[in-house]
């Protein structure tokens, strides 16, 4: 589905986020999700207020718009947010499996703002062992479990 996108909608996005910087009560960051030309779900970064490193501002947003909607997932939605997502929220924003997603700053503006996100995109290209953080996998085998319960479970929700 081709989707148009609306200004106003970001010019939100970056509204909350320039009222977010003010106030102090997290980063310059914020987002709003739109289903059928309409917000569903909006927010701010709180990574420091609510101490979650997690708590970006397009996280935020599409916690907001599932929980509006009752879904986990926001097929037919579209994503507003005042700068180019970071790894983590583009992630999130497959996961949510958004049709869209439009920004104001790119990453190079975050980066001259202090908020580099290239660390990261060096980090996953690199093998597991050459990383900074240490990932190893232990107790495959005893994990495999969970899957299996999952591939057996009668209740299983496909996402």
């Amino acid at each position: 589905m081709e989707h148009l996108p609306n200004s106003e909608f970001l010019r939100r996005a970056i509204a909350l986020a320039t009222e977010n910087a003010v106030s102090g009560r997290g980063g310059p960051f914020a987002a709003v999700i739109v289903r059928d030309g309409k917000i569903v779900g909006e927010a701010a970064n709180t990574v420091t207020a609510t101490h979650d490193p997690t708590a970006h501002g397009e996280v935020n947003a599409i916690r907001a718009a599932c929980k509006a909607l009752g879904t986990f997932t926001l097929a037919g939605c579209e994503l507003y947010t005042s700068c180019e997502p970071c790894p983590m929220c583009l992630a999130a924003s497959y996961w949510a499996r958004l049709d869209a997603v439009y920004y104001g700053c790119s990453a190079a503006d975050a980066a001259r703002a202090g908020f580099d996100d290239a660390f990261l995109y060096e980090e996953f290209r690199k093998e597991h062992a050459a990383r900074a953080l240490p990932v190893t996998q232990l107790l495959g085998d005893e994990a495999w479990a969970s899957f299996a319960a999952w591939i057996a479970s009668p209740a299983k929700v496909t996402y």
